[in-house]
């Protein structure tokens, strides 16, 4: 493959210590960066990148304290960082498991099966999960149309399931003898019935095209502003402002599963407190990470992918400066299409008590 920076396919197995197939999805990679448009914003490593941002990973071989896991990116396969995982620490489990579809995850093949290979092995993953969760926690499964219908079963044996989010994800291949699909399913499940959920933290701010006024003219429950009237509105199980991250969205990474990190601040927000230990075991590209960083809770992640990892580190260094979370300004999440308004909302500092304030529904 063609390559000008003297990277060759056995050197980067070698320095990486990565598998042939990794290390040559890796140079792929490395070759596409050179044909990106100027304008995009994808975020990538280079090779001395990954080589200095590696050294903050961990593998474990020992037992860890929560301590040691606190705000760290285990580099290693799931069933063989879990019997070193502690017990009984985690405050809110985020699971984005692999759908049940053939996929190639940096040089890693998830290979889809049938329904009952794939019910098994979710729930071998999800019963040896669950010694890791407090009392009081709580828990996100995501999945696919055709996946949800499969997993279910697994949680309501386990868990109590509150509800299932469906999400609209707005881009997609189209078909021509079939509906779009353009819908993921997100399951909330908590341990038992004393659990957390901060209903005033994930409003939705939404536009409003027949407002009511009160007797004497004001108006009842919303705000007027130069760029339209506007409700806060209590969550639905049903999102449809919800942006895929793309090309000019600087969380974007080439992992072809991301999840935007607004969808996740939702999930932090509404079921972490500051401080609580949120828990990836599929962190990917690092959105639950970077998350949880930005609203100030404490984060540990696994992920099988060297490179996914270091993506995840790298990101993890922006959020230290940069803690802004597209679609969710000033603690308030808005609908899409409405950044004008969040520019303007933002010159007049008006704090998120202040805006709470201004609504009643």
């Amino acid at each position: 493959m063609p390559v000008d920076d003297g990277l060759s396919l056995q050197s980067t197995c070698r320095r990486l210590k990565l598998t042939e197939q990794a290390a040559r999805h890796l140079l792929d990679q490395r070759e596409n960066m050179k044909t990106r448009a100027p304008r995009n914003r994808t975020l990538t490593c280079t090779e001395a990148e990954l080589e200095s941002l590696s050294g903050g990973l961990l593998r474990l071989t020992a037992p860890a304290s929560p301590e040691m896991l606190a705000d760290r990116i285990v580099n290693q396969d799931l069933g063989d960082a879990l019997p070193f995982v502690p017990t009984g620490f985690v405050d809110l489990l985020i699971l984005d498991p692999p759908y049940n579809l053939t996929k190639n995850y940096n040089g890693h093949v998830f290979r889809s099966r049938d329904a009952e290979g794939y019910i098994a092995w979710f729930a071998r993953t999800l019963t040896a999960l669950l010694p890791t969760l407090r009392p009081k926690a709580s828990l996100y499964v995501c999945s696919d149309w055709k996946t949800s219908n499969l997993v279910f079963p697994v949680l309501d044996k386990h868990l109590h399931v509150r509800n299932r989010i469906t999400w609209e994800r707005e881009k997609g291949r189209g078909a021509k003898t079939n509906w779009k699909n353009n819908t993921e399913d997100i399951w909330f499940c908590t341990v038992g019935d004393d659990y957390c959920f901060n209903v005033n933290d994930v409003k939705l701010k939404r536009r409003v095209i027949a407002p009511y006024r009160t007797d004497d003219g004001k108006p009842k429950d919303w705000v007027e502003s130069q760029n339209g009237n506007y409700r806060l509105t209590y969550p639905s199980n049903l999102w449809s402002d919800i942006t895929v991250p793309f090309w000019s969205m600087p969380e974007n990474t080439d992992h072809p599963t991301q999840k935007p990190e607004k969808l996740i601040a939702k999930l932090v927000l509404a079921s972490s407190n500051p401080g609580d230990f949120v828990f990836d075991p599929f962190l990917g590209s690092g959105t639950t990470a970077v998350v949880a960083r930005k609203l100030n809770r404490r984060f540990c992640g696994i992920e099988l992918s060297h490179e996914y990892c270091c993506w995840a580190a790298k990101r993890l260094l922006q959020a230290e400066t940069d803690t802004n979370i597209q679609g969710y300004a000033d603690g308030i999440f808005w609908e899409r299409n409405s950044l004008s308004d969040q520019e303007t909302r933002k010159a007049t500092k008006t704090s998120p008590e202040e805006a709470l304030e201004l609504f009643n529904d």
